[in-house]
């Protein structure tokens, strides 16, 4: 599983910056880049909460749907609910959405 944390359904990565010694990552899955650091995970974790209130906020007060928009069709025709798991379950693992849906057509077929 690729190195991430949760928070109201919002995933963050998680990396580490040896030569600045700080931890910091970005929200996934939103059309935005929002970023956040701290000098250690927990300051990470908080930051990170912190970085997605701030974007809740932000969004109600501009009308602004906080999650990517999924319409279900990559060539394939799929419920939405179904497609937002797939793109959860890829950011987790570190891969694209076409990997991952390679990855189980694959694991089906063989």
């Amino acid at each position: 599983m690729k190195d991430v944390i949760t928070y109201k359904h919002f995933i963050g990565s998680v990396h580490f910056s040896a030569e600045d010694e700080i931890f910091h990552g970005k929200i996934e899955g939103i059309p935005d880049v929002i970023t956040y650091e701290g000098k250690s995970v927990t300051e990470l974790k908080r930051a990170f909460r912190e970085a997605v209130e701030d974007y809740l906020v932000i969004c109600k007060e501009s009308g602004k749907t906080p999650h990517k928009s999924f319409k279900g069709s990559f060539n394939v025709r799929l419920t939405p609910e179904l497609h937002k798991k797939a793109a959860t379950k890829a950011a987790m693992q570190g891969i694209s959405l076409n990997q991952f849906v390679q990855k189980a057509i694959e694991k089906e077929v063989h």
